[in-house]
C-alpha cells in the first residue's frame, strides 16, 4: 500500500527544512519567492495535500461555513447560494448549503448538523417568524441572517434587500406607464415578508397624500401554482377594462401570466403584470417579465463578508439593505415614451 505523502517528505524532495515547508503551506511569512515556489513545485511532483483536518485542529478554524436557505429550488435563493458560495472560495472556504423546505424542523436539524461539523460559522433565513426559545448566540458559532425576518433580531447583523426602495421603483415606474394603483397578489399570510411588502406599498402612497385602504389585493402563496390561482380569482371579479397586476414575487407573477394567457388574454395588451425579485426565468417568458430585482448574488457574498468579520472577532452590530433595480421588459402596457424613475419610494 502506498504512503500518503507527509510535510516530511516535500521538505526532502525539495532539500529544505520541515519548518520551512511548513510556513509555505500555511501561506506565512518569511520564505522568499524562490523557495516559496521550490516547495510548491515539490508538493505536486510528489502528490503532497495538505491535512485540512489537522490544520483545523491546530488553529481552532474548520475552514467550512454553512447557509441555510428556505427552497434551494427556488431560482431566488440559488442566486443568493451562489453569490455565497464565490465569496467563500474568495476566502479559502468551502460552503455547505442546506435547504429546509421551510420547514422549522429540518432548520433545526440542519442548524445542529452545522455545529456538530464544527463550522466556523453559519448563514440563516429562517423559515418561521416567531423567534427561537433558544437564542441563536447557544449555537456556539459567529451568525449572519437573511431577509426580512431579521428584523425579529435587531442585536443580531444581517443583510438583505431594501424592501421600500424597491417597492418605490416599481409603483414609480406602473404609474409612469400610466398605472397608478395596481392590484397586489400577496404572499403566505402570517409571514412577516408579506407584512413589509404591505407596509411599503401603504407608505409608498400615503406619502403621495393617496389613501391606500381602496388598493385591491389577493392573496396567494410564494409559487407558481399559488400566483395562477390569485389571478384566477382575480379575473373573476374583471372583465374589459385593462387590469395591472403587481406580484410580492416573480412566480407568482409567472404564475398570473399563464393563468391570464389560459383565459385568452394578451399580456400586456389586457393586462399588465410585474413582478418583484428578478429571478432568470422571468427573462425567458412570454412576454419577459418587467419586475424589479432585488440583489441575489451580493445578498449572498455580503453575508459571507460580514460572516468572516464576525469569525475573526468583529463584534460590531452592520444590518445592510441593498437597493433593487428596474428591469424593464414586456409585461407591462407602456403609456410613456420616456420614463424618469425615482429610486427610492
Amino acid at each position: 500500500m502506498n504512503k500518503r505523502p507527509t510535510i516530511i517528505d516535500v521538505a526532502k524532495h525539495a532539500g529544505v527544512s520541515k519548518s520551512t515547508v511548513a510556513r509555505v503551506m500555511s501561506g506565512g511569512e518569511h520564505a522568499s519567492e524562490k523557495v516559496v515556489e521550490l516547495v510548491k513545485a515539490a508538493a505536486e511532483e510528489i502528490g503532497y495535500q495538505r491535512n485540512n483536518l489537522a490544520v483545523s485542529m491546530r488553529s481552532g478554524r474548520s475552514g467550512l461555513i454553512g447557509i441555510v436557505v428556505p427552497d434551494i429550488s427556488n431560482p431566488f435563493w440559488a442566486e443568493v447560494a451562489r453569490g455565497a458560495q464565490d465569496a467563500a472560495m474568495s476566502i479559502d472556504s468551502s460552503l455547505l448549503i442546506f435547504s429546509s423546505d421551510w420547514s422549522l424542523e429540518r432548520e433545526r436539524k440542519h442548524l445542529q448538523a452545522l455545529i456538530n461539523t464544527r463550522v466556523d460559522g453559519f448563514v440563516l433565513n429562517k423559515v418561521s417568524d416567531s423567534i427561537y426559545q433558544q437564542p441563536l448566540e447557544s449555537l456556539g458559532a459567529p451568525s449572519i441572517l437573511l431577509g426580512t425576518t431579521a428584523d425579529l433580531y435587531p442585536d443580531k447583523s444581517s443583510v438583505g434587500s431594501d424592501i421600500i426602495q424597491g417597492v418605490g421603483v416599481a409603483l414609480d415606474y406602473l404609474g409612469a406607464c400610466g398605472h397608478e394603483f395596481p392590484t397586489l397578489i400577496l404572499g403566505s399570510e402570517r409571514r412577516l415578508a408579506r407584512a413589509k411588502f404591505v407596509s411599503a406599498v401603504n407608505q409608498y402612497y400615503i406619502n403621495r397624500d393617496v389613501d391606500p385602504t381602496n388598493i385591491e389585493t389577493e392573496d396567494g402563496c410564494y409559487t407558481v401554482d399559488g400566483g395562477k390561482a390569485a389571478m384566477a380569482r382575480i379575473l373573476k371579479r374583471h372583465s374589459g377594462d385593462h387590469l395591472t397586476i403587481f406580484a410580492a414575487n416573480d412566480l407568482m407573477a409567472l404564475g398570473a401570466i399563464l393563468q391570464a394567457r389560459s383565459e385568452g388574454l394578451n399580456c400586456p395588451n389586457d393586462v399588465s403584470i410585474m413582478g418583484f425579485d428578478g429571478v432568470s426565468a422571468g427573462e425567458f417568458c412570454n412576454p419577459p417579465l418587467t419586475t424589479v430585482a432585488k440583489p441575489t448574488r451580493e445578498i449572498g457574498g455580503q453575508s459571507i463578508r460580514m460572516l468572516q468579520q464576525l469569525i475573526e472577532g468583529e463584534s460590531a452590530i452592520t444590518r445592510r439593505r441593498l437597493e433593487c433595480k428596474l428591469l424593464e421588459r414586456g409585461s407591462v402596457l407602456g403609456r410613456s415614451p420616456k420614463l424618469t424613475l425615482a429610486q427610492t419610494g
